[in-house]
């Protein structure tokens, strides 16, 4: 098996052991824009020394720039993308579409990764991803390995995995859940976890309903055929971790692993155990895990054994050498290491008086690579008889060589100074739009321009309230599904689309749709804002931001209980089964607020918020194109009811939220 092992580096020390451990390559993030904000990270000079560390070791170096960014700090992800450049990093794993664009405008050779943060779930969204001009897609981690597999027949696009690591109860890049509740956004970096805290299922006794255990799939990588890269999660983890975690998974790929590798990675960190539920179908119960006290204890005797695998220089790279000593020229020495050659050359030797040198003591003596990151590989000795020169001359054209080959030369870049003019937008005043779960929910009057019904609705109820389609947010392995059914409603006649994920995106406008973005797509700027037609702006945007927003056709959600989590592993499920839930399920959290859960017959369910965002009583303020209303749990009458609050602007009469409009993110 041929993977790239791609080691997190939260710091300098989680890097060195990550490196020693065997890992191919190294993803790292500066101080700024990137998921792990609350890690050590890198400032430009240790970023710099990070990447020459790196190098001389064979390994590359990915910088995360993988956050939501915002029009006023466009221009700091541009010297971030300049200076990491200029330090030699070899990739950038990018979450935002506008960054994206950034980098591809002013650096046209930087290479991009797209995050597992945009959410690519189909082969239509990575085809997406490839007309950016991104070189490698990060899959979800909810993917089955027909999934995978399905996408990697689609494309030629280096794919890149998780197999160990923290598991996200939530698709990654549709979390809102820290921010709604603590202003501590995800998709800016700062997520609290919250979701390790308390929740049940109608008083179930389990209250860890959105804890899953950690993945980890080393025993599933032979089947992982196609994969470029193995990615490990723990960047907020210490070096110990790293080490274990590289070590299993290169053991994994040579087919040396043993069960006690297997223990020192479950002492060093679990919650409760691994799974491999997502990669093998196998969703439900036994996913959910905690981090309990025998978890904690377990890793204090396995700590100190695992740091001293890595303490020391791990010779991890051959090098070759030729040597040549002829009578009565200077001694050459030709080494050759990480794609360099060099050549160095030393004094004349002398006639032997004893005991001249032979070819075997002089390959014993450019062999002795004790402390640097090399092993001997091919040496050749060309030697005239009866010839002589110190052993410290010779160990001085070692370690030049040596020295030689590990330097990281000056990165030559290609790079248009910054041109990003973001042009003020005159203000608007909003008209209304609107998306229903259930048809049934539709009233006969209202004030919509558009309205949007999902998919499964029967064909008569689009004809008959001129509706378009909503796309399902979760589409794993339901492409195919979801084309036939598309195709179905546009020879009926429906001209419009509302679409939650790239994949949707793309798929919906090759048929003809006319597209409007909905919030998953996570538009946050005004350069993303102009790569999506008609786009609903993200709603962790402050309302001035999304005002400011230079695009035609945006839009915020101006009511609706707000999706917080996309989940594939349904936690009422889990806890209380179906049977009980009914299609009414809920989650209590540890102060009593109810957060209801909703599913349809694709394969994720959404948790929405306890309480609805209201702005109708402030439509004054928003100065977007138009003004969204995301209904999911109302009747048909409590939808009436919000409507004629809306059209009179009256102050909402039940308990609410201004969500991150008012307060933002931190």
């Amino acid at each position: 098996m041929n993977f790239e092992i791609l080691a997190p580096a939260g710091s300098m020390g989680s890097l060195i052991a990550g490196v020693r451990s065997g890992a191919n390559a190294v993803y790292l993030g500066g101080k700024l824009f990137n998921a792990r904000r609350n890690a050590g990270n890198f400032n430009d000079e240790e970023l710099k020394t990070a990447v020459e560390y790196c190098h001389a070791r064979g390994v590359r170096v990915y910088l995360t720039l993988n956050i939501l960014v915002s029009d006023g700090e466009m221009k700091e992800a541009y010297d971030l993308v300049k200076s990491a450049l200029e330090a030699g990093v070899d990739a950038f794993i990018v979450q935002d579409i506008g960054v994206a664009k950034m980098i591809r405008d002013h650096f046209p050779t930087a290479r991009l990764h797209a995050s597992t943060q945009m959410s690519i779930m189909t082969p239509a969204g990575v085809k997406y991803a490839e007309s950016l001009g991104f070189s490698r897609v990060v899959l979800p981690r909810e993917m089955s390995l027909g999934e995978i597999r399905e996408i990697r027949k689609s494309t030629d696009i280096e794919l890149e995995i998780f197999v160990h690591g923290a598991l996200c109860m939530c698709v990654s890049g549709q979390c809102y859940l820290s921010s709604m509740l603590g202003s501590r956004s995800g998709n800016r970096g700062l997520c609290a976890q919250p979701c390790r805290l308390p929740f049940t299922a109608r008083g179930n006794k389990n209250d860890a309903a959105l804890s899953l255990k950690d993945l980890s799939l080393i025993d599933d990588l032979d089947k992982l055929d196609g994969i470029t890269s193995l990615k490990i999660e723990g960047r907020m983890k210490r070096p110990e971790y790293v080490s274990a975690a590289v070590t299993a998974v290169k053991k994994a790929v040579d087919g040396t692993l043993t069960d006690a590798d297997r223990k020192d990675l479950r002492s060093v960190f679990s919650r409760s155990g691994f799974t491999d539920g997502y990669l093998t179908g196998k969703r439900g119960a036994d996913m959910f895990g905690a981090r309990t006290k025998e978890d904690v204890v377990s890793a204090k005797d396995v700590l100190k054994d695992i740091e001293r695998s890595y303490r020391n220089e791990q010779a991890l790279l051959p090098i070759d050498m030729t040597f040549v000593c002829k009578e009565g020229e200077p001694v050459k020495l030709t080494a050759s290491a990480l794609g360099k050659t060099v050549t160095l050359t030393g004094g004349v030797p002398e006639k032997a008086i004893n005991k001249p040198m032979t070819e075997e003591s002089l390959t014993q003596r450019l062999s002795k690579l004790g402390g640097t990151q090399f092993y001997a590989n091919e040496i050749n000795v060309e030697l005239d008889g009866g010839l002589i020169i110190s052993a410290s001359a010779i160990n001085e054209l070692r370690r030049n060589a040596v020295e030689a080959l590990s330097k990281t030369e000056k990165a030559e870049i290609e790079c248009k100074p910054y041109a990003l003019e973001i042009a003020e937008k005159a203000p608007r005043v909003p008209y209304f739009t609107a998306s229903f779960k259930d048809v049934s929910q539709l009233p006969e009057n209202h004030p919509f321009r558009r309205v949007f019904i999902p998919i499964t609705s029967p064909a008569e109820a689009f004809e008959k309230h001129s509706a378009g389609v909503a796309v399902p947010r979760g589409m794993f392995g339901c492409e195919k599904k979801i084309k036939e059914r598309l195709v179905e409603l546009k020879a009926a006649g429906v001209k419009t689309a509302l679409c939650p994920n790239l994949g949707a995106y793309e798929l919906c406008k090759s048929l003809g749709f006319e597209v409007y973005g909905d919030f998953g797509l996570n538009v946050y700027n005004s350069v993303s804002a102009n790569m999506i037609e008609n786009p609903l702006l993200s709603f962790e945007l402050t309302l001035s931001q999304a005002n400011a927003v230079a695009a035609d056709g945006t839009g915020i959600i101006a009511y609706g209980r707000l999706p917080l989590m996309l989940m594939r592993n349904c936690p009422v499920k889990a806890q209380i089964g179906c049977d009980r839930c009914r299609k009414h399920g809920e989650l209590t959290d540890r102060k009593g607020y109810r957060f209801p859960v909703v599913c349809d017959g694709y394969p994720c369910v959404e948790l929405l918020n306890s309480v609805p965002v209201y702005m109708l009583d402030r439509l004054d303020e928003i100065k977007t194109d138009f003004a969204h209303f995301y209904f999911t749990t109302e009747t048909r009458d409590e939808v009436a009811n919000i409507i004629k609050k809306a059209e009179t602007g009256a102050k909402p009469d039940f308990k609410y939220t201004r969500g991150l409009y008012q307060r933002g993110t931190v």
